[in-house]
């Protein structure tokens, strides 16, 4: 009679398990088998990629609050670490102070000047649509101050007939200053919308910046890449958003901040608005915030406003040219290694793309996209 070890063993599974593996254990044949195991490795990814996509879908009505709440969690990391070493071990209300410090330094100031701003280019549309601003006539003073060869030059170009100029212009203006004023029915008719995604960012805002370190960290090893690759660029996203904000966001300020007052000084109203039309030219490489008081000096000059548009000019070229060129070195300290026309490119498509947070995301992108593909040609050269 056979011992009853020596009669096989029934297995839970419906399986037998063979033992045929070096080190003695038993290979599943169903579970563990090379195919069976691919197969459901690549379930696990579709099922990652599919929770991946559901979770991206429920944050996506607040995704640029939590966008802004990461930036300034990165680009007021220092401050949190200043209150940090003033009360060590208590990152609780160094985050909090931080918070305070954002709220009414920069958050609320902001509100304040994109409000102001919103109700005058309100007032201009109303103005260009009631005829009180007639483009054609201050288009008319200017030409006809200009002097006579400068006339001649622009009449054998084919601009000495402006009806067409004119209008198109009214036309581009009128829809120009549209789309800001509409922003104010856009903000006012989702007063709830607008505070849920204000509160939303101050607190992800204030998690972001006390455990921002620990959840980059958590991120950046759980990446599917080599650990030195997602380094570099996770460098490259800091150095990308911290240059585009110091040296594309805080100096657009500035200029914008500085022809606001030069305009105040020569008496040109709306100057909010044209502050931050100026801020936002400032982007454009070359001209930047000429585009905008270069125009404006030379309406002075043509009209006899003679003073106001020599102060303009000498504002334009000496203080508000020069701050870039001062401010932009201290600020940002090393170059991101974009070429500027793929600045300009990809901070306009960005723009087209998101809204203002294009401002950001497009270099951005741009930046991890270049450092992305030189990481791979390394790669491929040290292959070969």
């Amino acid at each position: 009679m056979r011992h009853v070890q020596d009669q096989p063993q029934p297995n839970p599974r419906g399986f037998v398990a063979v033992c045929d593996r070096p080190n003695g254990r038993a290979l599943n044949t169903l579970h563990d088998h090379p195919k069976t195991r691919q197969v459901e490795q690549g379930g696990f990814l579709l099922f990652l990629a599919l929770v991946s996509l559901a979770l991206l879908a429920i944050v996506l009505p607040f995704l640029q609050p939590m966008l802004w709440a990461a930036l300034a969690a990165i680009l007021f990391q220092p401050l949190y670490r200043w209150f940090l070493a003033k009360r060590p071990l208590k990152t609780t209300q160094a985050a909090l102070a931080s918070m305070l410090v954002i709220l009414f330094a920069v958050v609320l100031p902001a509100l304040w000047i994109g409000s102001a701003v919103i109700d005058e280019a309100a007032g201009l549309f109303l103005a260009f649509q009631d005829g009180q601003i007639d483009v054609a006539m201050y288009f008319e003073r200017v030409f006809g101050a200009l002097p006579a060869n400068i006339q001649s030059s622009l009449d054998s170009a084919g601009f000495g007939d402006l009806g067409d100029i004119q209008e198109r212009a009214q036309t581009f203006i009128q829809a120009s200053l549209g789309i800001i004023a509409a922003q104010a029915l856009v903000i006012g008719g989702s007063v709830v919308g607008f505070v849920l995604s204000f509160g939303i960012a101050l607190y992800v805002g204030f998690f972001l910046l006390r455990d921002g370190r620990t959840i980059g960290e958590a991120i950046l090893a759980s990446m599917p890449m080599d650990r030195i690759i997602a380094d570099r660029l996770a460098l490259r996203f800091l150095t990308i958003v911290r240059a585009t904000i110091k040296g594309s966001v805080v100096v657009g300020l500035v200029q914008g901040a500085l022809g606001a007052i030069t305009f105040w000084i020569v008496g040109i109203p709306s100057v909010l608005l044209l502050g931050v039309i100026m801020a936002i030219a400032s982007l454009l490489p070359a001209v930047g915030p000429a585009i905008v008081w270069a125009p404006a000096a030379i309406y002075l000059l043509a009209t006899g406003a003679v003073w106001q548009g020599v102060v303009v000019i000498i504002s334009g070229v000496a203080i508000i040219g020069m701050a870039d060129n001062v401010l932009r070195p201290i600020l940002v300290g090393r170059d991101t290694g974009i070429p500027d026309w793929l600045v300009l490119v990809t901070t306009l498509g960005g723009i087209a793309s998101m809204g203002l947070s294009g401002i950001v995301v497009g270099p951005l992108v741009c930046g991890l996209f270049l450092a992305a593909w030189g990481i791979f040609a390394e790669q491929r050269e040290g292959g070969n």
